[in-house]
């Protein structure tokens, strides 16, 4: 009832090393112990949306029969992690040598080409095959930016504390699960796309149901909740930021990834039709 349909579990000969090599990754950052900060998690923001695109390529199937299961879901948030943790390590390393001036930037850089290159390259085969449509998608971002900028001004009207202590991480929060709202209310109530992950559509049903669905759709109900989710936690995260700054901003890193990463995928998987 909570997984979504569509999860893939590939050969153990390509589910083992990827295990194997995310725990040596994850390890290996675990000595470095490298710090993290609001710049950090904003860094590995074009990395959530880089994971996306590779998801995205594979429902064109883009990718060769023999390696295409790399990229299904769950396979492909690993595969993800151990290119965006491998770049983390390389720049601790530079940073270190002197190479490189802060680690974040490095990160930031790395993640933004890989997501562009792969994005440009999913724009072409939908252009390729005459159905890029952006419209929708546009909408999309600028209503959930909107939305985002409404929602954070709120925050830090009434819950001051939890905004400045949050921070950059906790708008990122906000926005990726707003986009991924956004993304999938247009796609419910517009585009007629099926939604795959169960809880979600019972929330989708329940906005259905409800006699403002003729008027104003269905999936305005799920955009609340995926932004009240999102404020809440960040609301309890609270505490937990000042007192151990570090492993919280993690955890809310991951957060903010479970909403941008879906988003990204539904608005790109919307531009090409």
């Amino acid at each position: 009832m909570v997984l979504p349909e569509g999860f893939v579990v590939p050969p153990w000969y390509l589910l083992v090393p990827v295990i194997v090599i995310l725990g040596s990754v994850i390890a290996l950052l675990w000595a470095l112990e490298p710090p993290v900060t609001d710049r950090t998690v904003i860094a590995f923001a074009p990395w959530m949306m880089f994971g996306a695109s590779l998801h995205v390529l594979y429902k064109l199937a883009a990718f060769p029969p023999s390696i295409e299961l790399l990229f299904t879901a769950p396979m492909v948030y690993g595969v993800t992690a151990i290119i965006a943790g491998a770049v983390w390590i390389v720049a601790i390393f530079l940073h270190v040598g002197g190479l490189q001036r802060t680690i974040s930037r490095f990160v930031g850089i790395a993640g933004t080409a890989f997501f562009t290159v792969f994005t440009v390259f999913t724009l072409f085969l939908s252009i390729e095959n005459g159905t890029i449509a952006p419209f929708w998608p546009v909408i999309a971002v600028v209503v959930a930016g909107i939305v985002t900028a409404i929602a954070w001004v709120a925050l830090s009207l009434w819950f001051t504390d939890v905004a400045a202590t949050t921070g950059a991480t906790g708008a990122l929060v906000v926005f990726g699960h707003t986009l991924d709202g956004v993304t999938t209310a247009i796609g419910y109530d517009v585009l007629a796309a099926g939604e795959d992950v169960p809880l979600s559509l019972l929330l989708l049903e329940a906005g259905a149901a409800l006699p403002t669905a003729e008027y104003i759709g269905a999936g305005w109900l799920f955009v609340l909740v995926k932004v009240a989710l999102a404020m809440v936690i960040l609301g309890l995260f609270r505490e937990y930021v000042e007192e151990r700054p570090q492993q919280a901003r993690i955890i809310l890193a991951l957060v903010a990834a479970v909403g941008l990463g879906p988003a990204v995928h539904n608005t790109l998987l919307f531009i090409v039709g």
